[in-house]
């Protein structure tokens, strides 16, 4: 996550979209953002644009390595239903608030837990 932060320790979500292959607008669906968090300069910075988008680098972070890179893991993210979660997706989840249930779900997966 390190190297999408620029200047005053704020994500560079030009940076996020890049690496995903995404568009800014693409991006902000993703995140559960209006075009305007991710396309304006002075919105980039706001509280809520930078928790989303730090949410969702968190996720696809914690299933980088297993899910075979950074493309890959923005798919999972994007479109695996989870059952023990209503079978929504970790992208659904984040954009209703609840990134903090997908990231108990990763933490109970890595030990060994049962999906």
């Amino acid at each position: 996550m390190a190297r999408f932060v620029g200047e005053g320790g704020i994500v560079d979500v030009e940076r996020v979209a890049d690496a995903f292959r995404m568009t800014k607008g693409q991006l902000a669906e993703t995140a559960g953002l209006g075009i305007a968090s991710v396309s304006k300069s002075e919105w980039r910075g706001a509280p809520r644009t930078q928790t989303r988008v730090i949410e969702m680098l968190e996720i696809i972070g914690r299933v980088l390595d297993w899910a075979g890179g950074e493309v890959q893991a923005m798919a999972w993210y994007r479109s695996q239903p989870i059952p023990a979660l209503d079978g929504r997706t970790p992208e659904a989840l984040v954009k209703s608030g609840r990134a903090g249930a997908v990231r108990d779900y990763l933490d109970h997966l890595a030990p060994g837990g049962f999906a």
